[in-house]
């Protein structure tokens, strides 16, 4: 759940040409994710009139979760770089007479209007950007002075260890999965605190609080497979390999997850960062 080492385009390309995964598997991502959601909506201001926006908003589950704390008169948009993602949290929002709007651009260097939000929130969107100090204070002109941000990003590696875990028991299978890179862009780049902070200073925000949350995550053991198999590292390795070779992988892969296989159920422990700060 992350890519890393990416240039600005390379991102773009990504999310534009493999991005069906994660709309094939909206519904188990959600569910995965739905701890952090129930998180970052105790940050939003229930029945205000907000202008909010959600900086990589994917499939749309947090905007339209988000617009429906929020008056009827409040102005929810979500921003991604990934269209296929976006037309569905277009129709996911039609159908279920959600109010959103949903613009397809980079948060980095998208022409926002000045002053035009009230809140700004993420969960896990926040991670990716090529200059995360442009992108920020690109986000502080957008915002009205008092504005609320708040995002939910992961914390490290050893925070994680089921995110690592496809990768580090394929990698003698699969030596060519791209390593993680701690300082680029990518699912654990904003696990040091004091580099959170100096980025969201340096670029504009004040009042910044990095609050550790750990939460338990679960999903379907049938879905196990289709999960590593898809995302991270992994995911971006294992379609390249022959069928031999990814057989061996998903059966050594498999394995490794056994600690984490409760019966019918897959549980893992997870850390992030819930990060505010005002403009």
């Amino acid at each position: 759940m992350g890519v890393q080492n990416q240039t600005t385009a390379d991102q773009a390309k990504l999310w534009n040409t493999r991005s069906c995964a994660w709309v094939e598997n909206q519904q188990l991502l959600d569910q995965l994710l739905q701890p952090f959601e129930d998180a970052l909506m105790t940050a939003i201001p229930a029945g205000s009139d907000d202008r909010l926006l959600d900086i990589g908003c994917g499939t749309g589950g947090t905007t339209i979760a988000a617009a429906r704390l929020l008056s009827k008169k409040a102005q929810c948009t979500g921003i991604d770089i990934s269209e296929p993602m976006l037309a569905f949290a277009r129709t996911r929002a039609e159908r279920e007479n959600v109010s959103a709007k949903f613009i397809c651009a980079d948060a980095q260097t998208y022409a926002f209007a000045p002053s035009s939000f009230d809140t700004i929130i993420s969960r896990f969107g926040v991670m990716f950007f090529e200059d995360s100090i442009a992108a920020f204070a690109n986000l502080r002109r957008a915002a009205i002075t008092g504005a609320r941000l708040c995002f939910i990003a992961w914390r490290g590696a050893a925070d994680n260890p089921f995110m690592t875990t496809a990768e580090r028991a394929a990698a003698p299978l699969l030596p060519n999965i791209p390593p993680r890179n701690p300082d680029a862009p990518g699912q654990f780049a904003f696990a040091d605190r004091q580099r959170v902070e100096r980025i969201l200073q340096e670029s504009g925000w004040s009042d910044v609080d990095l609050q550790p949350l750990n939460v338990v995550c679960s999903m379907p053991e049938p879905e196990l497979i289709n999960y590593f198999s898809k995302f991270g590292p992994l995911g971006l390795t294992l379609p390249e390999a022959d069928e031999a070779t990814r057989n061996q992988v998903i059966s050594t892969v498999r394995k490794a997850f056994d600690p984490y296989v409760h019966g019918s159920e897959v549980r893992f422990n997870a850390g992030a960062w819930v990060v505010t700060a005002r403009a």
